[in-house]
């Protein structure tokens, strides 16, 4: 037999199905770019963590004359045991 011709999917199914479906295509990116990268960069060391070590190394990162001063001060203040 024929359906009636009424929709009878509800807007909630009909939005759960569409995150559904987005959810899905975010994880097959992400999926992707994992292989991309692995593909790039096959001994495991990625752009990102080289990038990261920069960073880390950038002058807004470092820690300030007045700071390092006060660091050195508590340092010398506790006693060696």
């Amino acid at each position: 037999m024929a359906s009636s011709g009424k929709k009878k999917t509800t807007m909630a199914k009909l939005n759960r199905e569409s995150k559904l479906r987005e959810r899905r295509q975010d994880k097959a990116a992400r999926k992707d770019a994992r292989k991309r990268a692995a593909i790039e960069n096959p001994d495991g060391v990625y752009d990102e963590l080289n990038q990261l070590g920069e960073d880390l190394n950038s002058p807004r990162l470092a820690v300030p004359s007045a700071d390092a001063a006060a660091l050195e001060a508590v340092a010398q203040a506790q006693p060696d045991s």
